[in-house]
């Protein structure tokens, strides 16, 4: 099950079309011909989103946190890459949770830097078009999938990220949650990411200290709404919009 996992997210990882793009991509690279990845640039200053989320919090998760699963993620690919040539079964199984864990934190960190925006460049402004329409239809209201989202991600025990999913094949929004760094791939390969909340302490411990409602409540005045009606107008365009 968590080789399985693991391949899963590694695919993601390599399908553009289903990875949101930071400042021009995830950034990658080759280290002795395999592929390797970069810490992407924000799309904003690490001041913008305050008073939301202040300075120091977006340098520590971006620099910090995000820098370190891509280090770890490059290495274990490396590790990987080295013991399927040399035939190493154990060791290629043995990786597989450290590819999972700091793969998916790659993925889910380029996720939440997209949906989050400045509240001068249109953060908060609440979605329109098919997607509004889509979340009226699926929950009664913008507010009732707010509520929705905080009561799940503040009943999340420890660390983990709470989503607004696009099912692709049952053509539904959903609100799923994922523990730790495990990517929204992981609960179902049509679940695609529309909106992804980071509830490790990390992302807000030293602001709000242990008070994730506060920051629940809060994030939403720079959720990037744009954002995610663009991700949802692609990938369900056939959904009708008032």
């Amino acid at each position: 099950m968590c080789e399985r996992l693991s391949t899963m997210a590694l695919r993601i990882l390599g399908r553009k079309n289903l990875i949101p793009t930071i400042s021009g991509g995830l950034g990658s690279g080759h280290l002795r011909g395999l592929q390797t990845f970069s810490l992407p640039d924000l799309p904003y200053d690490y001041g913008a989103l305050e008073p939301v989320i202040n300075a120091e919090i977006m340098q520590l998760h971006h620099q910090k946190h995000h820098q370190a699963y891509i280090t770890n993620y490059n290495k274990a690919l490396e590790q990987l890459h080295e013991a399927i040539n040399k035939g190493h079964t154990s060791t290629v199984v043995k990786l597989q949770s450290a590819i999972k864990f700091n793969g998916g934190g790659h993925i889910n960190h380029s996720i939440f830097w997209n949906n989050l925006a400045p509240i001068h460049e249109g953060g908060g402004e609440p979605p329109k078009g098919s997607l509004g329409w889509a979340i009226d239809s699926e929950f009664g209201s913008l507010e009732a999938l707010i509520q929705r989202v905080n009561a799940e991600g503040t009943a999340l025990q420890g660390s983990g990220w709470v989503w607004l999913a696009l099912n692709k094949e049952l053509k539904k929004l959903s609100v799923e949650t994922t523990a730790n760094q495990d990517p929204l791939v992981t609960k179902g390969s049509a679940l695609v990411p529309l909106l992804g909340i980071d509830v490790w302490e990390h992302a807000y411990y030293l602001q709000y200290k242990n008070v994730r409602p506060d920051y629940l409540k809060n994030i939403w005045k720079v959720i990037n709404w744009k954002y995610a009606g663009d991700i949802f107008a692609k990938e369900a365009p056939l959904v009708e919009s008032r």
